[in-house]
């Protein structure tokens, strides 16, 4: 795809896990118009997506594999973690992150059902999509690279294990793998250690161990490329790709041990950058685009290149202007791409509402009401790792971005109403359990740390709630 299309230097998700962050990329709009909060709060169900849109213009539709963009998904410790991110109190909600081989050397089907999904895809390209007359769309959801969920228990419950097979794994060179720097647990940004904690990384690891993680990471990265190659190939064979726009992109990154934490949930750019790639009839080859975009982009880009008329209410542009080998002599309608994306996090492990602007060097990420909590601002030219805070050292940048980023959203405003929202919904739940609320949540990701000091924890919840 790099060498046949174009790849997107800086394209960011609006929303750095799951659910949000594809509801964002299925209705165009940034998560805080269409409140979709953390993993069990996405789309409404009946949200018309640009994909409903195509459909309705008369596009052959087909879905294989993950979507996870509507409302109440996800499991109930994912959901009272967002929900009580507010309490006084630090609870370890993963095990370690942990590595397996699994297999032999020649097995390269690890992940199955994302396997079962890519033949799916590829039988349906083979033996309807090539005797469509009308034009077709065809979505594929894959779970890798993501982490799979532990088996273990004890010690390791809920813990996340970076899995492959040694096919994958000897292609990865180990000696190309950079671990990353870590500050020290007493400089690292207070949501940073919440975060890291919470996440159980504030523990030893040997270099080894994160060389493993990253190595068990890219190794499952060449695995999902493999999945996309399938599509390519049954695509060149059944001579479609000439006529195909082809769109790969992911709806967060992975720290990997960058920032001593692994998953997403972050604004930092092992999390908050994500892949994308176009190539198409027409479409530039062997191209870079420095600009600035989002996944709020692919509604309108969907929608220009099925010449649908684009609606004015949405967060993203169409990316087609950049991607086009002519520029069209037509007038944008909604006026020039602005220079900035948007993120913003409201779910677990981060205890605060977070909301990132980038905007040429700089990313500028800041937090609840925007004054009890230190912003961060990274020059990403000269500090591309992240590594040094300077919001103390340039106040004057940081006010003008705040004045960016507060022209876009009412972010204490935002902050405040999901403060409120994830308290009423806990209220809810430990209501609809009645005494028991307590129980439950020790058989959580939580139990070993909840356990030790039940009372405790049970006291700071009640406090929470103004009892």
């Amino acid at each position: 795809m790099k060498r046949h299309g174009t790849v997107f230097l800086n394209a960011y998700t609006n929303s750095p896990i799951c659910c949000p962050s594809r509801a964002a990329m299925w209705s165009g709009l940034f998560t805080h118009i269409t409140e979709s909060w953390n993993n069990f709060k996405g789309l409404d169900p009946d949200y018309v997506t640009w994909m409903d849109l195509m459909e309705k213009h008369g596009y052959h539709t087909q879905k294989f594999g993950k979507l996870d963009f509507t409302s109440g998904h996800h499991s109930v410790s994912n959901r009272v973690e967002a929900w009580t991110r507010d309490v006084n109190f630090l609870l370890r909600q993963e095990g370690r992150p942990m590595v397996k081989l699994t297999g032999h050397r020649k097995q390269f089907r690890v992940m199955e059902t994302d396997w079962r999904n890519t033949d799916k895809a590829v039988n349906w390209i083979k033996e309807e999509a090539v005797n469509f007359t009308q034009p077709f769309i065809l979505y594929l959801g894959l779970n890798l690279p993501h982490p799979y969920p532990s088996p273990y228990a004890g010690e390791n419950f809920g813990s996340s294990t970076f899995l492959t097979s040694p096919y994958w794994l000897e292609k990865v060179n180990y000696e190309a793998i950079k671990i990353p720097k870590w500050s020290s647990l007493s400089e690292m940004h207070p949501v940073d250690y919440y975060s890291s904690y919470t996440k159980n990384c504030t523990g030893e690891f040997t270099k080894e161990e994160v060389r493993n993680i990253r190595a068990f990471y890219y190794a499952m990265c060449a695995e999902t490329d493999a999945m996309l190659g399938e599509i390519i190939s049954v695509l060149r064979d059944t001579e479609l790709l000439g006529k195909t726009i082809v769109i790969f992109t992911a709806d967060h990154g992975e720290l990997a041990m960058e920032h001593r934490q692994f998953y997403k949930m972050s604004m930092y750019e092992g999390s908050s950058h994500v892949p994308l790639l176009v190539m198409g009839p027409g479409l530039r080859e062997q191209h870079q685009i420095p600009n600035v975009v989002s996944l709020v982009d692919i509604y309108p880009t969907m929608l220009d290149i099925a010449r649908i008329p684009i609606p004015q209410n949405l967060s993203g542009y169409s990316l087609m202007p950049l991607l086009r080998e002519k520029a069209e002599s037509k007038a944008l309608p909604r006026g020039p791409r602005p220079s900035w994306v948007l993120s913003e996090f409201h779910g677990c492990n981060v205890n605060s509402s977070v909301y990132m602007l980038r905007t040429g060097k700089w990313k500028y990420i800041t937090y609840s009401d925007g004054s009890s909590i230190l912003p961060q601002l990274f020059d990403l030219t000269a500090d591309p790792d992240e590594l040094t805070n300077l919001a103390i050292k340039f106040p004057v940048t940081v006010r003008s971005l705040d004045k960016i980023l507060r022209s876009i959203v009412n972010y204490p405003k935002v902050s405040s109403a999901v403060h409120e929202y994830n308290k009423q919904q806990f209220i809810s739940w430990k209501q609809s359990l009645g005494q028991n609320y307590s129980s439950v949540i020790a058989n959580l990701r939580w139990h070993q740390d909840w356990l030790k000091d039940q009372k405790k924890y049970e006291n700071a919840i009640d406090k929470w709630l103004g009892k």
